[in-house]
Formats: structure tokens, sequence, C-alpha cells
């Protein structure tokens, strides 16, 4: 069974012989990778619509593993126990959504050591919530498929959380020009991908500054104050970002 990149590199963060939770599993692709490939003794494919859940179901019996995959329908963590997992993965939703699980279901966390998240968009949210939350960012993977850019933040839990988030994201200096960067703007660009200035990381902020551009265009079509005070907001923010992809090495390569 071939995965996607996408979530190949997910499952390449899933410690060996983890008990996972995959959340919003749709066909169960991730965790029945996981257990062929050893990274999971156990899993729990947790799925909110009917659809996803029946093909899930379909694809544990196909691959044999029915005694090791538990398909449940559930939304978001109420498809698990507390203490039934130690990574919890969660994948091809918004940010936003993603806090809003790991928030509403912040009771069924215990016991889990490593959290695996893949926001489509709002990865700034995500990162927020581990910050806010104690969990330390441990890794960061930003890569294309099918033309489409993906981010992978991983979280875990750890006892110096608090002095190492300190460190992560304390005011730091990048690029030639530097640049200063502070711990809004690492919450944004994230901590480990602006350092490592991949070229998909470099596609993508290109993509946000064009498409920041075209909205405070049409925003220069009002002419309330408020409006005036957003647009000059978002360009500031435009200029910012401008400096730091020009302070960046331009030949490192991707990190996928």
């Amino acid at each position: 069974m071939k995965l996607s990149e996408r979530l190949n590199t997910i499952c390449e963060s899933i410690p060996p012989g983890s008990r996972l939770a995959d959340i919003g599993s749709d066909h169960a692709l991730l965790p029945t990778r996981a257990v062929l490939d050893g990274r999971a003794v156990s899993a729990v494919a947790g799925e909110v619509n009917r659809g996803p859940y029946d093909a899930a179901c379909r694809q544990v019996a196909e691959a044999g593993l029915k005694n090791k995959i538990t398909v449940r329908l559930g939304d978001g963590l109420a498809a698990i126990e507390a203490g039934e997992a130690d990574v919890v993965t969660i994948a091809g939703m918004g940010g936003a959504l993603i806090v809003r699980i790991l928030t509403e279901g912040k009771d069924k966390l215990e016991g889990v050591k490593r959290l695996i998240l893949q926001p489509n968009v709002g990865e700034d949210l995500v990162r927020r919530w581990l910050l806010e939350e104690g969990w330390l960012l441990t890794g960061e993977t930003i890569l294309e498929e099918d033309g489409k850019i993906y981010e992978v933040l991983v979280g875990d839990r750890s006892e110096s959380a608090e002095a190492e988030n300190g460190r992560l994201y304390a005011d730091t200096v990048v690029g030639q020009p530097p640049v200063e960067l502070g711990r809004e703007q690492l919450l944004e660009l994230g901590p480990f991908l602006v350092r490592e200035a991949s070229s998909v990381f470099r596609e993508k902020w290109t993509g946000e500054i064009a498409k920041h551009e075209r909205v405070a265009g049409s925003m220069g079509r009002s002419d309330s104050a408020d409006a005036r005070e957003k647009k000059e907001a978002l360009e500031r923010h435009i200029q910012f970002l401008k400096e730091v992809l020009a302070c960046l090495p331009k030949d490192k390569p991707s990190s996928n």
C-alpha cells in the first residue's frame, strides 16, 4: 500500500511501537500503513462521517488488521478514550478545526506523548495552541505534492517545554541583510521552517504575498478610515514578508 508523500511524512513521525489514534482517518490509510510498518502496535481510526467510516472499515478488513485497528464513528477526540493512545494524528483539515478538536477533547489527551498535526491552512493557530497548552514543537516539515503545499507539525510533551519554548520563540535574527523575528512572526512562519528556508517555504510565502497584495488592492477601492488602516497594516505585513524572503539564501533545496 503506497501512501501519498503527505501521509508518508506523517507516518515517519510516528515512533515505532506507538498506540496510534488517527482522527479524521478517512479511508484509514495512515493507521493501516503505520501498523504494517510496525510504527503502531494498535490504532484507532476515528471518523465523523458514515461514508469515510465505511471505507475505513473495508480498508482495515482487506488488510487483515481488524485485530489491531479499531474503526469508530465519533466527532474529533470523542472517538477515543483517555489513555488509549500515546500518539494522535490529525491531518487534512483547517488549523482552526484542529485547534477546536484538541481543545474540546483535551481530557482525551491523557497519556498522549506526541501530536502530529497537518493543517491545510492556519498553521499559526496550531503552533499557538501547542505553545499555550505547554506542548513543545519539536519538528516541522514543509512539502509540495500535486500542486499543493503542506506543513506537518510535531508536538511533544516535555518537562522542559516552557524553557525550550522560550528559546524556540525568542527574538531572533535571520538572513542577510538581517531581519529580526519576534514570537508572532515565528508563530506565523514556523521557527524551524524559516531557519531552514527551503525552496518550498519560499514558494509558499511568495504565493501568500501575492494573495495579500490582491486583498490590499481590493481594499484600495474603499474610502472608509477603517479600510485605510487595515490596508496600511496589510501593506506593512507584505513588506515584512518580502524582506524576510529577500534576506534568506536562495539556493537551499526543498526539505522533501
